[in-house]
């Protein structure tokens, strides 16, 4: 880039011959027209607000459309701090459960969960299964990005809904079948 400048400036030097630049043989020299003045600090801060009305506002993310692109990433987020937080809430648990007085271990958590109403085990089965299973597949689209397969707009939008779908169809049958 710096030997095409140089030999634009080269070009631009034997164009224009020496009697008619109003500067010294081979000297370049920046000629600013614009001028300035010195003003308070209070004429200052209000030109600078002026301006600042006249700036363009950025779009908020209320004005586009949701796209399949965008969405996944975000719950994808959302599923680990979900994941992550509940493992580390049970394993802190865990931890304390015998100072407290708790009972975590194997069979008191089978016989606490047996006595739940079907509607509550569903639930927490659910609650568990669908964000694990969007986490996990789409941890897998992201992994194939990771090897470069998979960026064409028609190749994310078809993984992105097949996330969604396997998603739906895996939690479904574990929460029911499972």
């Amino acid at each position: 880039m710096a030997s095409q400048r140089v030999f634009q400036l080269g070009l631009r030097r034997a164009a224009v011959p020496n009697f008619l630049k109003l500067q010294p043989a081979g000297r370049m020299v920046q000629r600013r027209l614009a001028a300035t003045d010195t003003v308070s600090q209070t004429t200052g801060q209000e030109i600078l607000a002026k301006q600042r009305l006249q700036r363009p506002v950025s779009p908020h993310l209320g004005i586009y459309k949701p796209q399949i692109t965008w969405l996944p990433s975000m719950f994808n987020r959302l599923t680990g701090v979900i994941l992550s937080g509940g493992l580390y809430l049970f394993g802190f648990a865990y931890l304390a459960a015998p100072t407290l007085g708790w009972h975590l271990e194997t069979p008191s958590m089978v016989a606490a969960v047996a006595s739940w109403p079907a509607f509550a085990k569903i639930s927490a089965k659910a609650f568990v299964a669908f964000p694990f299973f969007f986490h996990s597949l789409n941890g897998l689209r992201h992994l194939a990005w990771d090897l470069g397969i998979g960026f064409k707009n028609i190749t994310v939008i078809q993984s992105g809904w097949t996330v969604v779908g396997l998603t739906v169809a895996s939690a479904l049958y574990y929460t029911f079948i499972g």
